[in-house]
């Protein structure tokens, strides 16, 4: 008997999860993603590069708190670039290891965008199709920008291009509930 084809758009948490579990279930798994390494917005732009910062303002903190216990240090000179290699780098250690994770158990990660073509096959960048038995959606989502903050919007920020600043904001408005959005804040 064939072994089922499963095809899973999205190499985030929920894809490669999926994928790691269908391959570790017996069948053969096709993994795709737009981005060229598995991850999704979660390690590459989201909780992972959010966690790295926390981790640093953590450490800011408690040399601020070690005065109490003897300790005295100086304020720290932040350099944010050197901060993102640093965070670029834990996050190209951690996509390494997802690669690694598919190796190992079978699973096809493809870098490319699918298009459907019937309810069985797809196309992987317009290139020959590909049947298969299941297909998981797990593409995450994307931020929305409220009408509310149309005119300002030059100023909104994505947790993308939060990452991305050359200093750090005096004061910033964390519009919604999200973990990653807070973790920033």
């Amino acid at each position: 008997m064939d072994k089922k084809r499963v095809i899973i758009l999205g190499a985030g948490p929920g894809g490669y999860t999926a994928a790691f579990l269908a391959a570790d279930r017996g069948m053969k798994v096709t993994l795709i993603d737009e981005n060229s390494r598995p991850g999704g917005v979660c390690l590459h732009r989201g909780c992972i590069p959010s966690k790295s910062l926390l981790h640093l303002s953590r450490l800011i903190e408690e040399t601020r708190n070690a005065e109490a216990f003897g300790l005295k240090f100086q304020p720290p000179e932040i350099d944010l670039n050197r901060i993102r290699e640093w965070s670029r780098g834990v996050i190209s250690k951690m996509a390494d290891g997802l690669i690694s994770l598919c190796k190992q158990r079978g699973v096809d990660f493809v870098h490319g965008r699918a298009r459907f073509l019937d309810g069985n096959n797809l196309s992987i960048n317009d290139k020959e199709p590909i049947g298969f038995d299941h297909c998981i959606l797990a593409t995450g989502s994307q931020p929305i920008s409220p009408p509310l903050f149309s005119k300002i919007n030059n100023r909104l920020l994505t947790s993308t291009t939060a990452l991305e600043l050359e200093e750090i904001p005096q004061r910033l408005l964390v519009v919604g509930g999200g973990y990653i959005g807070l973790e920033m804040g």
